[in-house]
């Protein structure tokens, strides 16, 4: 005998129903009707589907209304404008969100379909931005229990739709069918004052750019075709007051849709035009060009690479991708005032990786499997651009919210451009070494200075007292010696006067397969070299010199000074490896063993120093 954990209903078993007292009553009723008359069970409940489909999962207010300017964009619209209009007091104030377009708009049979859900002219066509037939009605229902719809393809002939969530979750019928679309020469005055009266922020009114003035013809405006979105009194919103919003709104869609916007899409938000960003930095008419008064004021393409993805991860079908790396300009920016390259540019926000689908962006942030986590990251792009039939393998959801990326495909794209982001990650990290490891030029540092001061008490002399002619012999050493020490912006005399009076020299190497440290001991000098490669730099001499200095340093690799340091850490730990130098280079002095074994003491404690600190 089989036991099964479904309840076995009679007609007389609606006790089981337990559902909420907030619940939709018509649904309730239905169900009672069906559990009670073993009626005919329909697909889908429509009051309670409609009243659950307002929780699908939007990141954000702003990834809800691009299902909107997705659906303006596969209309062919050349003009988009979202608005938020905010009414009320403070603490309570009231949004109605809309979003009209200049596109085809839809014929009223077209109309009525769209408004279904699932119903699409496009159903799981990859070549545009849209796919089910969804998103429209989930992104509007997910903002305001009420969505209106209204659409022309001649002027001044509005056909509007309106789903109401409450009024569908009164309904008793087991069907729940859509009227058919009504007619009207004009637009409600609700939604035709958007057009024409300014929104209440931006505040300064200069910013923005009706789409008409009241005493003119709105629907002469409006022209021959064209759809509005209309969602009153929303309830469910990220943001509680609408400048919050628009600048949440503007700051993502402006990225989001760059490629459009540099084509030629008018797109606004509460009436301030949107200008398009590359987080790449590549595009020429993009919104960072305009704080830069440099003559580099774009990134430069270090490769660009199709590569092929398998389109299920085991057959044989593939699809083209497209992958582009990109070099900020660190040399140039990196003189540029932290407001500047944080707040302007926003050089330091993470988006090292932008992934578009079709040309619209679906994903902009870190992406540690493929890059890495370090400041370097900052300073390089990844754009990778595919095609919607690869939506399974990205792992791209109908709501266009991020990608999951299948392991064959993050493998593939590891292996086409891993030794390309290693190159870029080296050649940043010996930039910033260099960088972080600058002195000043002509002058010894304080603790070059301090190792010089006292050398004259230590017991062993670094060298003999030399006559008149090793002098001059020397001097002529010195000056060959302080080319190859000399810093930037210091001249062959300044390097050779700096050398000359410091028996100590610190310099610094970038070399990923250098010791920590390497000593010297030439022409009476003492010759300390620091490797800016090595985690030694990374994780203890640069922290101690930011600390010392005052300086701080975020995740953008640039150094901000607070006010006057204190030298005290930094000079006692470079006197620590200028006394151990000191000591190596005398106990290595004509020993040629122990020369042997202090060389193979610096690799091995510097190769065990590294282990520990990065594995």
């Amino acid at each position: 005998m089989l036991i099964s954990d479904t309840p076995q209903l009679d007609s007389n078993s609606t006790d089981i129903v337990n559902w909420s007292e907030d619940a939709p009553r018509g649904g309730k009723a239905v169900l009672n009707r069906i559990l009670k008359e073993k009626a005919t069970v329909p697909l889908f409940f429509a009051q309670t589907l409609v009243a659950s489909l307002r929780d699908v999962g939007y990141n954000h207010t702003t990834s809800a209304l691009c299902e909107h300017v997705d659906n303006a964009i596969e209309a062919g619209a050349t003009q988009i404008r979202i608005f938020f209009r905010q009414a009320g007091k403070r603490g309570d104030y009231e949004i109605d969100a809309a979003v009209y377009d200049n596109g085809r708009g839809m014929a009223p049979t077209v109309l009525k379909v769209a408004t279904a859900f699932g119903g699409s002219l496009n159903f799981n066509n990859r070549e545009g931005i849209g796919r089910y037939g969804m998103g429209m009605k989930t992104a509007a229902l997910s903002m305001s229990p009420v969505l209106e719809l209204y659409s022309w393809q001649e002027t001044s002939a509005f056909y509007n739709m309106t789903l109401d969530v409450d009024a569908i979750g009164k309904e008793r019928a087991n069907l729940v069918e859509l009227p058919d679309p009504a007619l009207s020469t004009e637009l409600p005055d609700e939604i035709s004052q958007l057009f024409t009266k300014p929104m209440a922020f931006p505040t300064d009114r200069s910013e923005q750019e009706l789409f008409a003035s009241e005493a003119d013809d709105i629907s002469e405006h409006l022209g021959a075709s064209g759809t509005i979105v209309y969602m009153p009194n929303c309830d469910r919103l990220t943001y509680a007051k609408s400048r919050t919003l628009v600048e949440h709104a503007v700051k993502e869609m402006s990225r989001i849709y760059r490629k459009m916007i540099a084509q030629g899409l008018c797109l606004y938000v509460n009436n301030r035009l949107v200008e398009a960003f590359d987080p790449t930095y590549s595009m020429s008419n993009a919104r960072h060009t305009r704080f830069l008064d440099l003559p580099v004021k774009q990134s430069s393409l270090i490769l660009s690479k199709p590569v092929n993805i398998r389109i299920n991860g085991k057959g044989d079908a593939s699809a083209s991708v497209i992958i582009k790396l990109y070099k900020l300009p660190i040399e140039e920016w990196s003189a540029l005032p932290r407001k500047t390259l944080k707040n302007d540019l926003h050089v330091f926000d993470g988006m090292t990786v932008s992934i578009l689908r079709n040309g619209r962006e679906v994903f902009a942030g870190e992406l540690p499997e493929l890059t890495t986590r370090h400041s370097v990251t900052n300073w390089y792009r990844i754009q990778i651009e595919f095609p919607g039939v690869l939506d399974e393998a990205f792992g791209v959801a109908s709501n266009k919210q991020g990608v999951r990326m299948k392991d064959h495909v993050l493998t593939a794209i590891k292996e086409a451009i891993g030794g390309d982001i290693t190159a870029i990650n080296d050649e940043i990290k010996r930039y910033q070494g260099q960088q972080a490891s600058a002195r000043e030029a002509a002058k010894p540092s304080t603790s070059e200075m301090r190792a010089s001061e006292v050398d004259a008490y230590q017991t062993k002399p670094l060298q003999e007292n030399l006559t008149v002619d090793e002098q001059a012999q020397m001097e002529a050493n010195l000056r060959g010696l302080a080319v190859t020490l000399k810093r930037d912006n210091e001249t062959d005399e300044q390097a050779f006067e700096r050398v000359k009076m410091s028996k100590y020299l610190i310099a610094f190497r970038h070399d990923e397969y250098w010791p920590f440290y390497h000593v010297e001991h030439r022409f009476g000098r003492v010759i300390l070299t620091l490797n800016t490669a090595h985690a030694f730099f990374t994780q203890l001499y640069d922290p101690v010199r930011k600390f010392s200095l005052n300086v701080q340093t975020s995740q953008d690799g640039t150094d901000v000074p607070n006010h006057e340091g204190h030298q005290g850490p930094i000079e006692a730990l470079e006197l620590l490896l200028l006394s151990l130098a000191r000591a190596q280079s005398i106990l290595s002095a004509n020993n040629e063993e122990a020369k042997n074994l202090l060389e193979n003491l610096r690799r091995e404690w510097s190769e065990t120093y590294r282990i520990q600190l990065t594995v």
